[in-house]
């Protein structure tokens, strides 16, 4: 009986602390600006130790191979353990750019810059469970991370990312802005 007009000052609390866990999606362009679209697709791509790389390539509106999105491991120095994941995505008519979802061509240290690597950190610049929106010429790479996990859990080690991908030619932003 004591506690029970503690129960509504509870639930707002966890209500809260569950809002604040759950990162915002980050935005950011490309250096890349064009009129290129792509055929719209959803997929989700699990990583493991055993499967690493993920490659796929992205056709442009006309069903043409465009762009090769590859998603590759990355871990210490000499070491074969894996600390986080990198997502590249290259024009295949214009290879000499190592990666289109890079904000500049040039290094930096604006924090929208490191959308296209997966840390799962406390300490890394952008949450990696945030969603990851990405304007590629006149498309979206949308990336999230949907599952990741530790072996062993205290360690620095991923055994396991799962990350959910999507190319859309339609500003994910507005669709999120109109559910609220």
């Amino acid at each position: 009986m004591i506690f029970r007009p503690l129960i509504p000052f509870l639930l707002f609390v966890a209500t809260c602390s569950l809002a604040q866990s759950t990162p915002a999606s980050v935005y950011a362009e490309s250096f890349r600006q064009g009129p290129t679209h792509v055929v719209e697709e959803k997929f989700e791509v699990k990583l493991t130790p055993q499967d690493p790389t993920y490659r796929e390539r992205i056709k442009d509106s006309s069903g043409t191979d465009r762009y090769a999105l590859s998603i590759t491991p990355q871990g210490p120095e000499g070491d074969t353990e894996i600390t986080s994941w990198q997502v590249k995505l290259v024009d295949l008519h214009h290879p000499m750019y190592d990666n289109v979802l890079l904000s500049s061509q040039n290094a930096s240290s604006d924090p929208k810059d490191p959308l296209w690597r997966l840390v799962p950190s406390g300490f890394a610049r952008v949450p990696v469970t945030a969603k990851r929106i990405i304007k590629v010429d006149s498309f979206y790479v949308v990336l999230q991370v949907k599952a990741y996990h530790f072996t062993p859990p205290d360690s620095p080690y991923l055994d396991s990312v799962r990350l959910a991908v999507e190319f859309t030619n339609t500003d994910p932003r507005v669709a999120e802005n109109s559910q609220k």
